[in-house]
């Protein structure tokens, strides 16, 4: 099974998570052409958790702002007994995020997973070859600067357009069909990316 899961959080006030948002796709799909430039994953769940959404947080503007079929309002617990069953009946072995060890440590119950950490590969210039000499990297080739997932999006698009025009949305579905995005134009499969410990 090639099928994965690329998981987002967002974090309210008192840093508990007030929103998941997962999309699921297929590693054999990153060599298929995109009709203009659409990365649409296989599915896709989004969940605002209750009653943590209501204390607010940087980014609760965003919180309503995906299509109610997509969305989940429910409590943690909820929530979680709905993405277990949800990923088990795609056969997920594979979790991937952004900044990894942030996501994994905000959900422990989803720790029976092997998780991976997309940056370990776009934030590197010898893994990403969008990454430029003129800019300043450390000894261990990760960029100093400007890797979080805006900044990688944009470089690895490289259309002026697009690089004029998007930011961020920091909606939790919306940021992990980006991460998926970056996975497709790094082109690596998931047997590239290094496991969490």
């Amino acid at each position: 099974m090639s099928k994965f899961a690329v998981i987002d959080t967002e974090t309210n006030w008192n840093n508990e998570v007030m929103s998941i948002g997962v999309v699921i796709d297929d590693d054999e799909r990153f060599d298929k052409p995109r009709i203009n430039n659409a990365f649409i994953p296989l599915d896709r769940r989004y969940y605002i958790i209750t009653p943590e959404c209501e204390v607010g947080g940087m980014y609760g503007y965003v919180l309503n702002s995906i299509s109610k079929e997509f969305t989940i309002k429910c409590s943690r617990e909820q929530a979680i007994k709905d993405l277990l069953r949800w990923l088990n009946c795609y056969r997920i072995k594979a979790i991937f995020a952004y900044n990894a060890s942030f996501d994994c440590r905000c959900l422990p119950e989803l720790n029976m997973f092997e998780w991976y950490d997309i940056m370990r590969l776009a934030a590197y210039k010898q893994y990403n070859p969008k990454i430029v000499d003129e800019l300043a990297c450390c000894s261990t080739g990760r960029l100093r600067r400007g890797y979080g997932v805006e900044p990688i999006l944009k470089m690895l698009m490289g259309n002026e357009y697009f690089s004029k025009t998007y930011s961020e949305s920091h909606n939790a579905l919306l940021d992990a069909q980006d991460e998926l995005k970056i996975m497709y134009l790094l082109r690596y499969k998931i047997k590239d990316y290094i496991k969490l410990n």
